[in-house]
C-alpha cells in the first residue's frame, strides 16, 4: 500500500504447476517456448518482400536465448533487410528460413541459474559472428540457461583472430553482466590467446580496455581444445612463441602517466607475495586462511611479465610496480651536467 503497488486479481494464478510468463512457459523443468506461439511461425510461407522478412525474423528474435548462434545462422536474411539490397529470397535464403523454423520448434528447455553454483561461460568467434552459451554444471552435465549471439559491424570484422577471441569473451560478459556479477565463472576458450595478449609489448588501447573490464569478474579462464568444446569449436590457436626472452615490457603510451610509487621499509619488495602466487602459485609459509584470500584476491589486478610486475589500476592504466631501490633513485634529486 505505501508503494502503490497492486496486483489483478485475473491475472494471478494459485496451486498451480506451470504457467505462461511474457511468452514463456515457466515450470519446475525450467523455462520452455510457448507452443501457441511457435505454431504461428511454423506454418508462415516464404516472405515475399522485406517487410514480411523483418516480421519474421522479429518474431523468431524474440525466441533468440534458446537458439545456438541466432545471428550466425539469421545472417543471410539480415542481409535482405540493408538498404540498396536487391530482394532476392533465393535457396540460400529458403534454407535459412526453414532451418529457423526448425530450431523454433525444437528448441531446448532453458534452466533458471542456480546461484550457489559456479557458471561456466564458452565463446565463439567466427568471421562474421560472435556467440556465446552460458550454463552451470549439476550433477557433472552441463545445463543452458542463455544463449547469445549477434553479428560483427564492417569494422570488428577487420580484427585479427585473437582480438576477435577476446571480443567474443568481452561481449558475453556484458550480455550476462546481471548473472556473473559477484558469482564464480569458469570460461572456455583459448587461455594461450589470451596470454599472448597480455605480454604483447604494443597492447591496443582497446585490448587494454578489454583486459580491465575483465577485472570486474571473478573469472577462472581455462584451456581447451576444439574438440572438448564444441561451442568454442571455431577458435583460432595461436603458437606460443618460442623464446620467451625476446618479450620486451608492456609500453604504455596512455597521456600524462604518473608512475605508481610506493613506500616501504622492508627490505623485500612489497610484491613479492603477489609474484609468488602469480608465477609458481606459492603463498607464506605462516600465511593464515585471510592472508591468503588476501593475496589471492589482490593478484587478480597485477600482471607478471618477467622481470616486471604491472598493476590495472581503477583509472584504466597500467603501471609497473616499483621495488624499493627503484624508488629509492627516483626519490633522489638528480643533477643536470652542463658544458659549455
Amino acid at each position: 500500500i505505501e508503494t502503490n503497488l497492486v496486483l489483478n486479481f485475473e491475472k494471478c494464478h494459485f496451486m498451480v504447476e506451470q504457467g505462461i510468463v511474457l511468452g514463456h512457459i515457466i515450470s519446475s523443468k525450467g523455462i520452455e517456448v510457448d507452443p501457441a506461439k511457435i505454431s504461428v511461425i511454423a506454418q508462415l510461407p516464404y516472405p515475399s518482400c522485406v517487410r514480411e522478412v523483418r516480421s519474421f525474423l522479429g518474431h523468431a528474435g524474440f525466441y533468440r536465448r534458446f537458439i545456438k548462434d541466432f545471428s550466425k545462422k539469421a545472417l543471410p536474411l539480415s542481409i535482405l533487410l540493408q538498404k540498396d539490397i536487391e530482394f532476392d529470397f533465393d535457396d540460400r535464403c529458403k534454407e535459412v528460413f526453414d532451418c529457423l523454423k526448425t530450431a523454433l520448434t525444437t528448441t531446448p528447455i532453458i534452466q533458471a541459474p542456480d546461484w550457489t553454483v559456479p557458471f561456466e561461460l564458452m565463446c565463439d568467434a567466427s568471421n562474421y559472428a560472435l556467440g556465446a552459451v552460458l550454463a552451470q554444471r549439476v550433477d557433472k552435465s552441463p545445463r543452458v540457461i542463455y544463449y547469445a549471439s549477434r553479428t560483427l559491424d564492417a569494422t570488428q570484422a577487420n580484427y585479427m583472430t585473437t582480438e576477435k577471441e577476446l571480443l567474443a569473451i568481452v561481449f558475453a560478459l556484458d550480455k550476462f553482466r546481471s548473472y556473473l556479477l559477484g558469482s564464480r565463472v569458469v570460461v572456455f576458450t583459448d587461455h594461450a590467446a589470451l596470454k599472448y595478449l597480455l605480454k604483447k609489448a604494443d597492447s591496443k588501447p582497446r585490448l587494454i580496455r578489454w583486459m580491465l573490464w575483465l577485472q570486474e569478474f571473478d573469472l577462472d579462464i581455462c584451456d581447451r581444445s576444439g574438440a572438448q568444446n564444441l561451442v568454442a569449436d571455431h577458435l583460432s590457436r595461436i603458437e606460443r612463441a618460442e623464446d620467451s626472452s625476446n618479450i620486451l615490457p608492456i609500453q604504455d603510451n596512455f597521456p600524462d602517466e604518473n608512475l605508481l610509487i610506493i613506500s616501504i621499509s622492508s627490505p623485500t619488495p612489497w610484491f613479492a607475495n603477489i609474484v609468488n602466487y602469480l608465477v609458481a602459485s606459492v603463498f607464506p609459509p605462516l600465511a593464515s586462511r585471510a592472508q591468503i584470500y588476501k593475496i589471492k584476491s589482490d593478484s587478480k589486478h597485477y600482471v607478471w611479465d618477467d622481470p616486471y610486475l604491472w598493476k590495472f589500476c581503477s583509472d584504466q592504466v597500467i603501471r609497473r610496480c616499483l621495488s624499493d631501490h627503484e624508488i629509492d633513485l627516483l626519490s633522489r634529486p638528480q643533477t643536470l651536467k652542463l658544458s659549455f
